[in-house]
């Protein structure tokens, strides 16, 4: 009955930064930039990865809608914060020295912001869901996926450009900002991180995954 959910997040539905290694000589005031963003980006990254990891974990036929409803929920309360701390990151680094860059660095935090919001929505929508229902609770899954794949479809343009060009160039080439891989399922209930522990309010659209 998570199967649609699983399908829906390895089709893309949360960014981690979609760089690979690039071989020409970004300014050292660019690279000094991004190192300050992917220091602080990798931890949260990760969290998203474990979190994909635990929801794809809870996939099984037989899985009780109640386990699903626990693990999905942290899964998202994690990714949720995890987006926000990643706004955080790039708003705490300041405008990257390019040109424009006031502007890039604006619209990806609103976008890593509203990705935040996006998240934190479908942990408010899968709180709701009837778990005495198996039925029912299909359903209003499949309505989770749904609104995932609608998230993983819009807004990513300004993420886009941040990694583009000479900015990610330079990003590419830190280690902090390249996908991790999950190393253990997170608990059930995560607790959340300090720089990360508001939530956001009402929907937005969000981002993507490679």
């Amino acid at each position: 009955m998570n199967k649609k959910l699983a399908a829906a997040l390895s089709g893309g539905a949360v960014l981690v930064l979609t760089l690979s290694g690039c071989s020409d000589d970004s300014d050292n005031k660019v690279n000094d930039w991004a190192k300050k963003v992917c220091d602080q980006v990798q931890p949260q990254l990760q969290k998203i990865a474990n979190a994909n990891a635990a929801i794809q974990q809870q996939t099984a036929d037989n899985s009780k809608p109640a386990d699903v409803q626990r693990t999905d929920s942290a899964a998202f309360q994690q990714i949720s914060q995890a987006y926000k701390a990643l706004g955080t990151a790039v708003e705490s680094a300041g405008p990257p020295p390019v040109d424009d860059g006031e502007t890039t660095q604006r619209e990806a935090v609103k976008e890593l912001n509203a990705s935040s919001v996006a998240y934190a929505n479908l942990k408010t929508k899968v709180d709701a869901l009837d778990t005495k229902d198996q039925a029912k609770f299909a359903d209003g899954l499949k309505g989770v996926a749904d609104e995932l794949n609608k998230i993983s479809t819009n807004g990513d343009q300004a993420l886009k450009k941040l990694q583009s060009g000479e900015v990610g160039s330079a990003m590419a080439k830190q280690k902090g900002c390249q996908k991790p891989t999950a190393s253990a399922p997170p608990a059930s209930a995560p607790s959340a991180p300090a720089e990360a522990s508001k939530s956001a309010s009402p929907a937005a659209p969000a981002t993507k995954e490679s």
